[in-house]
């Protein structure tokens, strides 16, 4: 059995200890539980959820991606059209956000996982006993 690198792990949102079960019960089109995560993994039964700041862990993260978001939209907006008018970087800003919204929430805590939690990737996590 191959497996799963690290980036295709993280970008396809699976657990950070097995790297095959989904941390997410939902596909990212699912604005109704955008931000369900499963308890357990369904594969490997790690804990998805390793402490009660998880959520908030991922806010800042999520924070983050919400702030880069919109520098670089100012900086497009501001060298393509040549300095345009105050509501056009509002509505921009607003539409890619909207638009961007489950994947900066979703990745939020595919990182928050990866980076902080306390899972760590082990290729014998089933040999285990």
């Amino acid at each position: 059995m191959s497996q799963k690198s690290l980036g295709a792990a993280m970008l396809q949102g699976n657990c950070p200890r097995c790297r095959e079960g989904n941390i997410f019960p939902t596909s990212m089109l699912s604005y109704r539980k955008l931000s369900d995560v499963h308890q357990q993994c369904p594969n490997c039964k790690a804990v998805l959820n390793p402490e009660p700041d998880f959520f908030y862990g991922a806010m800042y993260i999520s924070y983050a991606f919400s702030v880069a978001l919109v520098v670089n939209v100012l900086i497009i907006l501001n060298y393509f059209f040549d300095d345009p008018d105050l509501w056009v970087y509002a509505v921009t800003v607003l539409v890619s956000n909207i638009i961007l919204l489950p994947a900066m929430q979703r990745y939020s805590k595919v990182l928050y996982l990866y980076g902080v939690g306390k899972l760590s990737f082990d290729p014998h996590w089933n040999q285990k006993g």
